[in-house]
Order: structure tokens, then C-alpha cells, then sequence
């Protein structure tokens, strides 16, 4: 901080009498109204299109929730009504579901993590200075999402079967036995799901690390601290609004992941949330109960991100 800007913070500020502030004239007045008739006009198409895609949705997959079976009824047809037992049966049948589904994503989001950070501190930060290698490990990064995400898990299919040689060379080391495997896994899913997500918890934590003072850290070093007490408490701080985006970014898509599970899972001890709602509505025709699900989905992941946010939330977040 400069000399001068520290003199401009301690210095006191006059006050000032609100009486002594010209009142606008009748034509700012009008020119005021326009421009704030003008903003409205503005923000109502992402008003409608936020209710009609997203709040009329939701609230009719709540109704659905609700829908009672009348007796005698043949399989699919529902009528509205109030079954809010609907919940408790799904909860109690499928508690260790939400349990698995939970975990799967909490492990993809801390593995993403841990690989996405160094990442973008290269590319943001180490980097800085070098434009031409700095874009192109930013084509890199983004690459992925120029392929079609069923392809990329497919792609896992291949490198994690029986036949390739990552799992001949992990047999040859004795890391797998004989008779080991990783396709058809939880080892599997949750692998797939970091790869997926990554790019969603690299871009914003780069993002902010791109705009990180280099010599802030450089002066950490002048105060005699150590690389990891530096990062600790300079960068790691400064990099916090990117990290807490990163990880809901990743967290929320990977609690309702549905394409890992199926195709890189077993259907037995990984099977998650996401299918159980897929074989309730197209196989069972069971839609209040698809319905149930995705509403206890919705609302635990709502309920975790808002104390994760306001446990370890910035005010850049908040």
C-alpha cells in the first residue's frame, strides 16, 4: 500500500449535510425514471425464462411428488393429490443411496481439487508472463468440453477394462492381484466423475488466481516465511472465492451424476441417486416416487451448499 492510500484511509471524511446536496432537476428526474423503465424492460426476459424453465419445473415435479395411486389403477396412472408418505418410503428404501451418491461426490470434488489447484496455480501464476504456453494449457484444460461427455466416459471404459494396460501394469507391480479389477468399481465411477468435473473446479479457481498481486507472495518471502507457510496464509486465502465456486460447481452436478454410474459402475454397491430416478420413471413408471427422490436430491444439496457457504464462505461469495 502506498503512502499516499494509507494516508487517504486514516484521514477523517467530512461529514456532509445531506441538506447542502442540489436536488435533482425535473428533466434528471425523467431522464432517471427512463433508464430505470429501461433496466426493468431489460431483466424481464431472464426473469421468464428463469420461471419457466427452471420454477414451473420444479414446482410441478413437487406436485408430482404428491400424486396418489388410485386403487385398481393400472402402473403410470397417478392423480393429484397429498401423499406426503411418498417421502418417508423413499427415504427409508433408499437412504443408503443418498448416502453413496453423497460420498461418490464429496471424493470426486476434494480428488478434483487437489488436481485442479496445482494446476491452475501453474497456468495462472508460474506461468505468468508467457502467453503463448500460458493460452495453450488453457486449450488444455478446456479440451474436454469440445467432446461429447458419453464419448469421454466411454473413453474410461477402455483405459479402466480388464484388457488395458493400466490394469496389466498395476497387476505386473502387485498392485492388483491376479484376479483384480477396476471397470465395474466405485474406484471407477469416482475417477470418472473427477475427470468430468475438473474443468469445473480448475477455470474458476485459475480465474482467480490470475488476478492474484505476485507480489503480495513475493513479500511474504521478505518476511521470512517459508514457501508452504506462504501459500498457507497469502495465497490460499486470496484464492478462496475461486475455490468455493470450484467446488460447488463440481459438488452439485456430481451428487446427481447418473452416465458414470451407469457405465462405469456395477449396479449393486455404486449404484446412485440418479439411476434409482431413471428406473422409478422409465422402467417402473413409479413417478411420484422419481419425483420424491429428486425433491430430497434437491433440497439436501441446497441444505449442504448454504452451511458450506456460510461456514467457509468469502464476501466475495456471500
Amino acid at each position: 500500500m502506498s503512502l499516499k492510500a494509507a494516508e487517504e484511509l486514516t484521514t477523517p471524511r467530512e461529514h456532509v449535510d445531506p441538506a447542502s446536496i442540489p436536488e435533482r432537476s425535473a428533466e434528471e428526474q425523467r431522464t432517471w425514471r427512463t433508464r430505470g423503465r429501461l433496466g426493468m424492460l431489460l431483466v424481464i426476459p431472464g426473469f421468464a425464462f428463469i420461471a419457466i424453465f427452471f420454477v414451473v419445473p420444479v414446482f410441478s415435479m413437487l406436485a408430482m411428488s404428491l400424486y396418489t395411486q388410485p386403487e385398481g389403477a393400472v402402473a403410470g396412472e397417478f392423480v393429484p393429490g397429498f401423499n406426503v408418505a411418498t417421502y418417508a418410503q423413499v427415504m427409508s428404501t433408499y437412504g443408503d443411496t443418498f448416502v453413496r451418491s453423497f460420498a461418490f461426490a464429496l471424493i470426486a470434488t476434494v480428488a478434483a481439487l487437489c488436481i485442479g489447484y496445482p494446476m491452475a496455480y501453474l497456468v495462472a501464476v508460474r506461468l505468468r508472463g508467457r502467453p503463448l504456453l500460458q493460452g495453450l494449457l488453457l486449450v488444455v484444460i478446456i479440451a474436454p468440453f469440445f467432446s461429447s461427455f458419453i464419448l469421454r466416459v466411454q473413453s474410461w471404459r477402455f483405459i479402466l477394462s480388464d484388457e488395458s494396460w493400466v490394469v496389466g501394469f498395476l497387476k505386473a507391480i502387485s498392485v492388483l492381484p491376479e484376479d483384480g479389477r477396476l471397470t465395474a468399481t466405485a474406484l471407477s465411477v469416482v475417477a470418472g466423475m473427477t475427470y468430468l468435473y475438473l474443468p469445473l473446479m480448475t477455470l474458476p479457481i485459475y480465474a482467480n488466481l490470475e488476478r492474484l498481486d505476485t507480489r503480495l507472495i513475493e513479500a511474504g518471502g521478505d518476511l521470512y516465511a517459508g514457501g508452504l507457510q506462504t501459500f498457507l496464509r497469502v495465497t490460499l486465502p486470496l484464492s478462496m472465492p475461486g475455490v468455493m465456486a470450484g467446488t460447488i460447481l463440481t459438488f452439485i452436478p456430481a451428487s446427481g451424476d447418473y452416465v458414470n454410474a451407469v457405465m462405469l459402475g456395477n449396479n449393486v454397491d455404486t449404484t446412485t441417486v440418479g439411476q434409482i430416478v431413471d428406473s422409478r420413471f422409465f422402467h417402473a413408471a413409479d413417478y411420484p416416487s422419481a419425483a420424491a427422490l429428486s425433491a430430497v436430491l434437491m433440497g439436501i444439496i441446497l441444505i449442504l451448499v448454504t452451511l458450506y457457504v456460510r461456514r467457509f464462505g468469502t464476501k466475495e461469495i456471500v
